[in-house]
């Protein structure tokens, strides 16, 4: 009994570690938020150009690992924070490029 407990369990963790872990498939689908039902035409025809849309997209804050330098100036409980753009409503920080292109995404669905 032990050994086929045994033999599941090796299963498992391989096929985990080689990424065919289900619920990691399950919660990185969950994020993909189809962002033309999120923001209307009307709502989009507002932004004067894609430096407007990602002013006015919501912000997220992350925590980031301070640096030797700020460690050095403030002491080693510091917590260095970004604060950024989340242009595709999926609650994480996004780069300008991905700002770009939800915002052309909206353009070549409502602007076009």
């Amino acid at each position: 009994m032990m050994r086929i407990a045994l033999f599941f369990i090796s299963i498992l963790f391989f096929i985990s570690i080689l990424g065919f872990n289900p619920m990691i498939a399950i919660a990185s689908q969950s994020k993909n938020i189809d962002i033309t039902t999120v923001i209307s035409k009307e709502q989009f025809l507002k932004y004067r150009h894609v430096g407007d849309f990602i002013e006015n997209s919501p912000k997220v804050t992350i925590t980031v690992k301070a640096e030797p330098e700020d460690i050095t100036e403030y002491g080693k409980g510091v917590v260095k924070s970004l604060t950024g753009s989340d242009c595709d409503r999926d609650g994480e920080m996004d780069s300008n490029a991905k700002c770009n292109a939800v915002y052309y995404k909206l353009w070549v669905k409502y602007a076009r």
